[in-house]
Parts: C-alpha cells; sequence; structure tokens
C-alpha cells in the first residue's frame, strides 16, 4: 500500500512538472496570437470603414431616389441605412480600442 502511495506522488509531481512546461508554450502561444492579430487589425478597420462608406453612399442614393418618386414612408428606409452605416464605423472604431491602437 505504500508503495502505491509513493508511486501515486510520484505520477502527480511529473505531471505537476509537465503542466508547467506546457503552461510554459501556452504563454508564448497567446503572446504570439496577440501579435498576429495586432497586425490583422488595421486592415480590418480599414476593411470595415470602406464597406461602411459603401453602404452610406448605396443607402444615400436610395433614399434620394424615393425621396423624389413621393414616397412618403423613407424615414424607415433613412434610418435603417443610416444605422447600417454607423454601425459599422462604431465597430470599426470598437475594434481599434479593443485591441489598443
Amino acid at each position: 500500500m505504500v508503495f502505491k502511495a509513493k508511486k501515486v506522488w510520484a505520477a502527480v509531481i511529473l505531471l505537476a512538472l509537465h503542466a508547467q512546461a506546457f503552461a510554459q508554450n501556452g504563454v508564448n502561444g497567446l503572446n504570439t496570437a496577440t501579435t498576429t492579430l495586432k497586425t490583422y487589425v488595421a486592415p480590418v478597420t480599414n476593411i470595415t470603414l470602406v464597406i461602411g462608406g459603401i453602404v452610406g453612399i448605396v443607402g444615400a442614393i436610395r433614399v434620394y431616389s424615393k425621396w423624389n418618386s413621393g414616397d412618403q414612408d423613407i424615414n424607415k428606409e433613412l434610418m435603417g441605412w443610416g444605422g447600417s452605416c454607423v454601425f459599422l464605423v462604431v465597430s470599426a472604431l470598437v475594434i481599434k480600442a479593443f485591441f489598443g491602437l
């Protein structure tokens, strides 16, 4: 019985040492992943801003055409297109703020 307890304790100690080695590799992996993600933040936010501009232009054209055709219900259209444009611009700013850039 004493021999089994020594084996168990030896296994626990070896497992703890092995887990610590994995933890160091995990920290290095997380640092590498963070650095890699930070390189993608600027292009993604730029693409988001470009898409927001395109959505704004398309929305403005659609609202203008409805307004000229005499449609009385342009408020929903305006709020939908304007809201999506504002969302894209704000999401780009939030992404930059989240990564501290």
